[in-house]
């Protein structure tokens, strides 16, 4: 009973990590082709790493005070029918993600839109809006360097300056806010009902406190991002980013996801071994040199945008069409974007009868939006 009980949990840990495991196996493997040596010290990005740390524990302790709930509640008071109350949600999560990560905004704002449909009866109306609210979180994201993993690693390790950043991700943004406003305008408008108004929840009493308690995480932001543009080291802003965590709150340091950071470690050791094997480092470049909007696209859909980025990057030198592709490669498919499941198990849990109905609305909005992005990329990269 013991083992099986056992290898249950393992099934269970291999399904909710299945990326991490899949890294972890490859690194495994290749370290059999090359064996560890003195060089394995020089494969990963530590840069990429520490910003990916500091900022999971900035962002776990902003949503430790609420103030992302606080603020939706609060634009909720604006919303006089169906259609603004929708646009409203949506264009939170595309604007909070550039600063708090699609995965991060999709943690607060999908339950926020369940429970806030669910006090105005419109439950009809929710799936639609919490597609379109993940697709707003996994392509505003792609505005800013600091907006989801792959962004923050491609800018770090490159070097990319801002201006090749916007040139690679700014036209496309813009193009996907407008499809979003567009497909929100269009649907039909209804009032709200009284209910809406409950979901409104004032806290003018703890305002003060709350910007005491806000203005550390918002200075130790202020450093990452001295980090991020290179006027700061890495080493200096941890040290700083850690004592100020355990002096506030150590309770935090629950909040980081290492496991994407340990996949991050497996793709950087599985990648330096293949850049070490002289055949495949050269089949692989030319599989990918001169094709990076295609392979970053299609990579995406198999094994997800984040470790797309981190594989690729290391058999091109065009980092800036490589941004495009994984950032428009976090469209299509349910694992293109590991933040897209986020949603999908909140939806799933509150409507366990609706899953094959998430997935036939998220694949067809998915591709359409996929679809319009690429025929834009293409256009702009003939």
């Amino acid at each position: 009973m013991e083992l099986h009980e056992k290898l249950i949990k393992i099934k269970e840990f291999v399904q909710q990590e299945t990326v991490f495991c899949a890294s972890l196996f490859l690194a495994v493997l290749s370290a059999f082709a090359v064996r560890p040596d003195r060089a394995y010290l020089a494969y990963p990005d530590y840069r990429t790493l520490s910003l990916l740390f500091c900022l999971m524990l900035i962002v776990a302790g902003l949503r430790s005070l609420g103030i992302f709930e606080m603020l939706g509640q609060s634009l909720l008071g604006w919303a006089g029918s169906l259609r603004s109350l929708s646009l409203v949600l949506v264009l939170l999560c595309f604007f909070s993600s550039m600063i708090i990560t699609n995965d991060v905004t999709l943690i607060t704002f999908i339950p926020f839109t369940l429970l806030v449909f669910r006090m105005i009866r419109r439950d009809e109306r929710v799936l639609t809006l919490v597609v379109l609210e993940t697709i707003a979180a996994n392509l505003g994201s792609m505005a800013t360097p600091i907006g989801n993993p792959q962004n923050l690693y491609l800018f770090s390790s490159a070097g990319l300056t801002m201006g090749q950043f916007a040139a690679a991700v700014f036209p496309y943004a813009g193009l996907a806010l407008l499809l979003l406003v567009a497909a929100l305008v269009l649907q039909k408008n209804e009032p709200l009902g009284k209910e809406a108004g409950t979901a409104v929840s004032a806290r003018e009493e703890e305002k003060g406190k709350l910007l005491v308690s806000l203005l550390p995480f918002l200075a130790l932001l202020a450093l990452c991002l001295l980090v991020v543009f290179r006027v700061c080291s890495y080493g200096p802003v941890l040290a700083c980013v850690v004592a100020v965590v355990l002096a506030v709150n150590r309770k935090l340091f629950r909040s980081v996801d290492y496991y994407l950071l340990l996949t991050f470690l497996c793709f950087f050791i599985f990648i330096g071994n293949l850049k070490r094997i002289p055949e495949l480092n050269t089949l692989l470049v030319s599989l990918v040199q001169g094709h990076e909007l295609l392979a970053g696209i299609l990579a995406s859909q198999f094994i997800s945008n984040v470790p797309a980025a981190i594989l690729l990057s290391g058999f091109t030198k065009n980092i800036g069409a490589l941004v495009t592709a994984v950032n428009l490669g976090g469209l299509g498919t349910l694992i293109a974007s590991l933040a897209s499941l986020i949603a999908f198990k909140y939806y799933a849990a509150e409507y366990p009868g609706k899953k094959g109905a998430f997935l036939a609305v998220f694949t067809l909005w998915n591709g359409g939006f996929l679809l319009i992005l690429c025929g834009a990329a293409a256009a702009l990269t003939l």
